[in-house]
């Protein structure tokens, strides 16, 4: 496997998932990918590590249990980079095309060593990010796993999501209140998908950010630009409280995100 990222030590971290992704499935393997931030640009040593790894068939119960062992394995290895793998593995059929059931696949979540069963991925997000920009760790062209995703696709994506986000924001997290790591991610990820409605395409959540920042109604520019500075130390972030302040804020521009949104609904279809 050639470099797929410019930090030697998550490069090694990806050689083992994939060693030890081979190991347990063997011709179940079709191809493992990395998607989100690295995939689609502006990942740096603060990114979560998002893969995907497409199998020929469903997994067994004995594969799923293997890879649980693999996924808590990896995460002692001795760097940070370990310890922020998530992602999906799924049946090639189900990858094809997009799924309106939106069904779950067995999912590991960031920092996470237990699986669950989880639609996180099984968007129109993550296939038009693999498809467009996906960095294959072993396998074939990301392109010939999945059909076309469309622009009108992901702007209803995002129409049906952000009432989900809406819900998601005000709740609390593990430092009691919302968390600073939520705060500002809720803020950047609304932007993102605020782009996307725009653009239709998928960015960065830096490069959602840096639009925002000027086509967004300007009253919204210091909490923006406030989200994008707050990069540093992530996990200690999720231990911490929010500025009540800065919630409060969030909280209201969660709100406009949403009537934006219901604004261009029937452009989105």
């Amino acid at each position: 496997m050639a470099s797929p990222t410019a930090f030697p030590e998550l490069n090694a971290v990806l050689e083992e998932l994939v060693a030890g992704a081979r190991g347990v499935l063997g011709e179940n393997l079709v191809g493992a990918y990395l998607q989100g931030s690295f995939a689609v640009g502006d990942a740096d040593e603060h990114s979560d590590v998002d893969f995907l790894v497409v199998t020929e068939r469903a997994l067994t119960p004995a594969e799923q249990r293997q890879l649980q062992a693999l996924q808590e394995r990896l995460f002692t290895l001795p760097t940070h980079w370990a310890q922020h793998l998530e992602g999906s593995y799924v049946p090639r059929e189900q990858l094809r095309q997009l799924d309106s059931a939106r069904r779950p696949w067995f999912y590991f979540d960031n920092g996470a060593t237990e699986p669950a069963w989880d639609n996180h991925d099984n968007t129109a997000v993550v296939r038009w990010s693999l498809r467009q920009h996906g960095v294959a760790l072993v396998g074939p062209d990301p392109r010939t796993l999945i059909d076309p995703i469309s622009a009108g696709d992901l702007r209803a994506h995002v129409v049906d999501a952000i009432p989900e986000w809406v819900k998601w924001a005000p709740q609390p997290t593990k430092a009691g209140g919302v968390s600073r790591w939520k705060q500002a991610y809720v803020v950047v990820n609304l932007c993102r998908m605020l782009h996307t409605l725009d653009s239709g395409v998928v960015g960065s959540k830096r490069r959602g950010g840096e639009w925002a920042l000027n086509a967004l109604d300007p009253e919204w520019r210091d909490l923006i630009r406030q989200a994008l500075d707050d990069r540093s130390d992530p996990w200690g972030r999720v231990h911490q409280s929010a500025d009540p302040v800065l919630v409060q804020r969030t909280l209201q521009f969660v709100d406009y995100a949403a009537r934006r949104s219901r604004e261009t609904q029937p452009a989105a279809r």
